[in-house]
């Protein structure tokens, strides 16, 4: 009784190791949604509008959308913080595009 319990764990813990050891293949997940999603609106009746038809189609390949989507979160870092670099540099941008020209402008006058 304890080897077939200790094979069946072997051969259900094989393949979830497996993938997460192994990366995905984001190019390959992204083609397999697009294609899926260009079949499903190509299958999609004449009549219905442009909007409902893309509608339709994004709901029939959700489940190729959420495993691109979740391999492409899980190659980001797991830094809680780390989309605060993008914030701080719209941020600092934002300041120095109002600043400058203020500061420019200040520095004409004393002259």
């Amino acid at each position: 009784m304890r080897a077939l319990l200790l094979i069946l764990a072997l051969a259900s813990a094989g393949p979830v190791s497996a993938l997460a050891a192994e990366p995905a293949d984001l190019p390959a997940l992204e083609r397999a949604w697009h294609t899926c999603v260009r079949q499903a609106y190509d299958r999609q009746p004449e009549q219905g509008s442009r909007p409902s038809r893309e509608r339709n189609a994004l709901d029939e390949c959700k489940g190729q959308e959420d495993a691109y989507v979740y391999a492409l979160m899980a190659t980001r870092p797991d830094d809680a913080d780390a989309h605060m670099g993008g914030w701080a540099r719209t941020w600092a941008a934002y300041v120095a595009f109002v600043v400058d020209p203020v500061k420019a402008w200040i520095e004409a006058l004393r002259r």
